[in-house]
């Protein structure tokens, strides 16, 4: 499975310079390539709205916070998104992929995989995050 240098270099520019919110990828063709990004204003229900309910795909999301301590801090997750509905052969090929391009993006803080809305809402990204 390869990689578009695109998505690369999204991830960068999301990492370094903080100009996307979040990034979609899904997999044509035998490559991952970008599906979609948002823009550093868009909020998580935007992230959310832009995976399609009955397709697989990657995701990352920067998520600021403040902490108990009332600190500013920022994490990048890596979404896996798996629905229950999407065609078992999708599930298979992203499954066995993500490991391997997951690796590609270096500087992911937390992982999750969803295959429900519920199980990624933003309560749980920001019990995570802390």
């Amino acid at each position: 499975m390869a990689v578009d240098d695109e998505c690369k270099l999204k991830f960068l520019e999301l990492k370094a310079r903080r100009i996307y919110r979040f990034i979609v990828f899904k997999i044509n063709d035998q490559k991952v390539v970008v599906d979609k990004v948002g823009s550093p204003d868009e909020t998580y229900e935007d992230f959310t709205a832009a995976l399609p309910a009955n397709e697989c795909r990657y995701a990352v999301f920067d998520l600021d916070f403040t902490t108990s301590e009332n600190c500013q801090k920022s994490k990048i997750f890596f979404i896996a998104w798996s629905p229950d509905t999407s065609r078992v052969r999708s599930k298979m090929v992203y499954a066995s992929t993500k490991d391997r391009f997951k690796r590609e993006l270096d500087g992911i803080q937390v992982e999750l995989q969803a295959t429900d809305p519920s199980e990624m809402s933003f309560d749980i990204i920001k019990a995570r995050a802390i």
